[in-house]
């Protein structure tokens, strides 16, 4: 199978490094030296996060330089294994996000999110709206960050609950559980590309597996989850978000299928690289050529922001001066996002110049494909336990991981990448932003966001989890 962009990232960050002032890995310290090397770093990042509430980034920077001192490195290689991971992972992840945060703001200022929630929620009965605002969650939530998703959908969230009736639960539950679905299982979200560019998976086998495994976790987590949570939780409807009449007109808004076909566009392409890869595994036939340009991330995306100025853009009759507007407010509130994501990267590859990822590797070796997923999982989720942040969970896992990869076929690579998706996404409780999020919009109490939000969020990590466990049976074990 031909590799896709990041199939080369990893190779290609190795290959930097060697270069850079970052040393190769660091055999000569022993074995015991660096698992505690590897434990000190991750222990200042969860204290610095969790205790001293500082920034990831800088928790990340100062855990990386931890480890790579106790690990022996000296202090000038310990920075130069950080700047050449971190420049690696902003080269092949940060284009991306910059891409996926434009086309994200677009479509919500173009109207386009609006016409296809309305357009759905119109034609779905009361019976099946708790399974269409999860199809809702998940489709909103396939190009955009989570926080922004739930922003964006929570004044939905309300008015539908208020149309229909049902209680808040059945509406608000379902919508949440397609957003972090897509967040922690399906690229373009920033964990599930970073993992993917830092193992070296496929990201269009990641893409359809992360589909496949994402369905029936939302349907376990929003609908069927939602019946119980309405009886454990019986809220009524907060008063946010009450229309007022006489705002005047109503712009113009995108069609529905103008604003699907844009969303699902750099799905197609991405999905249609992967299954030339797969046909056309040696040749490069003309076709093959151009899906494989079509099919690569940054093109792709690049696409979808293009098609959206038309599609999204004019469609809902934005100006030139508008979708500038637009394009220009979508990057500053990402900056966080993509230091915090470049860090993960910075500490990766100390993990991998000191060798420590070969230590953790050696003691895998011979294990099964099922047991290397489980492990994966395990580690993401107890990072998320104590961080609070299902990126700092996902990158940092994966750069633990990495060694790992050299034993896994290609498609069981893309599960691990899942795994510690689903992993990054296990109990929300109060260290997670998104855990006052959801408290404060929907007006509940600590212990009934606890038995709503942190509940369906371990039902997304554990159904999602199974979901890849069962892949992996067909897939086939290690290459």
């Amino acid at each position: 199978m031909t590799p896709t962009l990041f199939a080369h990232a990893a190779p290609a960050a190795l290959a930097v490094a060697a270069a850079a002032p970052a040393p190769a890995p660091h055999p000569s310290a022993p074995e015991g030296q660096l698992i505690v090397a590897a434990l000190a770093g991750i222990a200042v990042i969860v204290v610095l996060i969790t205790w001293l509430k500082l920034h990831p980034f800088l928790s990340l920077l100062l855990g990386s330089l931890v480890a790579g001192l106790a690990a022996g490195l000296a202090a000038d290689a310990a920075i130069g294994s950080f700047i050449t991971g971190f420049g690696n992972t902003m080269g092949s992840v940060g284009v991306l996000i910059g891409l996926g945060a434009m086309y994200g703001k677009l479509l919500a200022d173009s109207g386009g999110a609006d016409r296809i929630v309305d357009t759905l929620v119109s034609r779905t009965s009361a019976r099946l709206l708790p399974w269409t605002m999860g199809a809702v969650g998940a489709i909103i939530g396939l190009p955009m960050f989570f926080e922004v998703g739930l922003v964006l959908l929570m004044p939905v969230i309300i008015l539908v609950t208020r149309r229909s009736g049902l209680p808040l639960m059945r509406i608000a539950l379902p919508t949440i559980a397609g957003l972090s679905a897509m967040h922690g299982l399906v690229p373009p979200h920033p964990g599930p590309l970073v993992a993917i560019g830092a193992l070296g998976a496929n990201l269009g086998l990641t893409l359809a597996f992360g589909v496949i495994v994402a369905i029936p976790t939302i349907a376990v987590a929003g609908p069927l989850f939602s019946r119980l949570a309405a009886r454990w939780v019986p809220v009524g409807v907060p008063d946010l978000f009450v229309p007022e009449e006489g705002d005047g007109p109503v712009r113009r808004r995108p069609s529905f299928g103008a604003a699907l076909i844009s969303i699902l566009l750099p799905v197609i392409l991405m999905l249609g690289k992967a299954v030339a890869d797969i046909a056309a595994p040696d040749a490069a036939p003309v076709w093959k050529v151009v899906l494989d340009f079509l099919g690569t991330p940054v093109i792709a995306l690049t696409i979808a922001v293009l098609a959206g100025l038309l599609l999204l853009g004019l469609g809902g009759g934005m100006n030139r001066a508008a979708m500038q507007t637009s394009l220009a407010a979508s990057l500053p509130p990402i900056a966080g996002i993509l230091l915090i994501v470049g860090a993960g990267g910075g500490f990766k590859q100390v993990l991998v110049d000191t060798g420590i990822g070969q230590v953790i590797a050696g003691w895998a070796t011979g294990a099964s494909g099922i047991v290397v997923l489980l492990l994966a999982w395990t580690v993401a989720a107890l990072i998320r336990i104590a961080t609070g942040s299902a990126t700092v969970a996902t990158v940092t896992a994966a750069g633990i991981l990495l060694p790992l990869t050299e034993h896994l076929s290609t498609p069981m690579v893309s599960l691990m990448v899942l795994a510690i998706g689903a992993g990054s996404v296990f109990l929300s409780h109060v260290n997670d932003a998104g855990f006052w999020l959801v408290k404060e919009y929907l007006g509940l109490s600590i212990p009934q966001t606890l038995k709503s939000w942190t509940v369906l969020e371990c039902l997304v990590s554990l159904v999602g989890l199974a979901g890849v466990l069962i892949l992996s049976l067909f897939v086939g074990g290690l290459g």
